[in-house]
C-alpha cells in the first residue's frame, strides 16, 4: 500500500435508501378541509333550536295528557283519566263523528274530481292544460283565512245556510288541488302507448282506462287519498268559517273550548289527533313505495 493510499480519508459507503412502505401500510393522508367542507355550525345550531320551538311544546301537551291531577304545570302520575272523561263527553264525540264524516266525503268527492281533472290536464292536446296546471296551483299558495272567508261569502250570497254540508263542499273544493298535483306527476310518466295498445286489441277507450290506467295509478291514488283525509281531518281555518253552529268540527269544537280555559281533556284530545295525523301521513308515504313505486315525498314534489 503506498503512503497516499494510507493517508487517504476512507469513505464510507452511502446507506441504502429505505424501500418504500407498502400502500396497505401507509398511513391515509388526511385532506385539507376546505371552507366549503365545514361543518356550518351557526346553521346546525339554529335548525336545532327551531326544531326544539317547534317539537317541545306538542311533547309537554302529550306529556301532559296523562297526567293524573287537573294541572297543567305540574306533573304528578302517569294516568289515562283524560282519555277517559274524552270518551266521556257526547259533545265531543259528536264532534269527532263529524270530522270523520267530513273527511271521508272529501276525501271521495276529491279524488273523482282530482283525478278527472288530472287525466284532462295531461292528456290535453291544447293550451288548457298547462293554463289550468297554474291554476290548480293557486289554491296551493292562497292563505287559507282568504279561501276560507271567500267560502262563507258565497254562501251567504247564495243564501245557503252554514251547516255540515257547506264545510263538505268546502273541504272538497280546497283538496282539488292537492289531489290534482300529485296524481299529475304520475299520470305523465304513464306510457301512453300502453292505452292505445289496448284499444287496438279491442277494448274500449272506458275499458282501455279502467283496466289499464286506474291500476296502474292506483298507488298514487292511495296516497292521495290517506293524505286528504289527514289534512281535511287536522283542518281549521277553512272549517271555522263554513260550519254551523252545532255539530261542529272537532277542530272547531276544541278552539271554542280553549277561550273559556284550556282543560286537560284538550291535551288527550290533541294527542289522539296528532298520533292519527302522524299515522295517515306515514301512510300516505309509504303506500307507493309498497307497490314498489316513488315515494309521496317524490309525488308532491313533482320529480
Amino acid at each position: 500500500m503506498t503512503v497516499r493510499q494510507a493517508i487517504r480519508p476512507h469513505h464510507r459507503a452511502p446507506d441504502p435508501e429505505p424501500a418504500e412502505r407498502p400502500a396497505a401500510t401507509r398511513p391515509p393522508k388526511k385532506p385539507r378541509r376546505r371552507g366549503t367542507d365545514r361543518k356550518p355550525r351557526f346553521a346546525v345550531a339554529v335548525t336545532a333550536a327551531f326544531f326544539a320551538l317547534l317539537y317541545i311544546p306538542i311533547g309537554v301537551v302529550v306529556l301532559f295528557s296523562f297526567n293524573s291531577q287537573k294541572s297543567l304545570t305540574v306533573f304528578k302520575d302517569f294516568s289515562l283519566r283524560w282519555y277517559k272523561e274524552f270518551f266521556a263527553d257526547d259533545a265531543l264525540i259528536e264532534s269527532l263523528g263529524m270530522s270523520l264524516q267530513v273527511s271521508l266525503v272529501a276525501m271521495a268527492g276529491s279524488l273523482i274530481l282530482g283525478v278527472t281533472l288530472a287525466l284532462g290536464m295531461v292528456r290535453s292536446r291544447s293550451r288548457f292544460g298547462s293554463l289550468a296546471g297554474l291554476i290548480m296551483l293557486v289554491p296551493l299558495v292562497t292563505p287559507e283565512i282568504v279561501t276560507g272567508v271567500a267560502a262563507m261569502l258565497l254562501f251567504k250570497g247564495m243564501g245557503i245556510t252554514l251547516s255540515t254540508g257547506t264545510v263538505m263542499l268546502a273541504e272538497i273544493t280546497f283538496s282539488i288541488s292537492y289531489v290534482t298535483v300529485i296524481l299529475r306527476s304520475r299520470i305523465a310518466a304513464l306510457n301512453p302507448e300502453v292505452e292505445e295498445a289496448a284499444m287496438d286489441l279491442g277494448a274500449t277507450r272506458w275499458q282501455a282506462l279502467r283496466l289499464v290506467t286506474l291500476p296502474a295509478l292506483l298507488p298514487s291514488i292511495l296516497a292521495a287519498a290517506v293524505l286528504i283525509f289527514a289534512l281535511v281531518f287536522d283542518d281549521f281555518v277553512l272549517a271555522y268559517f263554513t260550519t254551523g253552529v252545532d255539530p261542529q268540527p272537532l277542530s272547531v269544537r276544541i278552539y271554542s273550548a280553549i277561550r273559556f280555559g284550556v282543560q286537560p281533556t284538550i291535551n288527550a284530545v290533541g294527542t289522539l289527533m296528532l298520533a292519527g295525523s302522524v299515522g295517515l301521513i306515514a301512510l300516505a308515504l309509504a303506500i307507493p313505495r309498497l307497490f314498489g313505486r316513488r315515494g309521496g315525498l317524490d309525488l308532491l314534489s313533482g320529480k
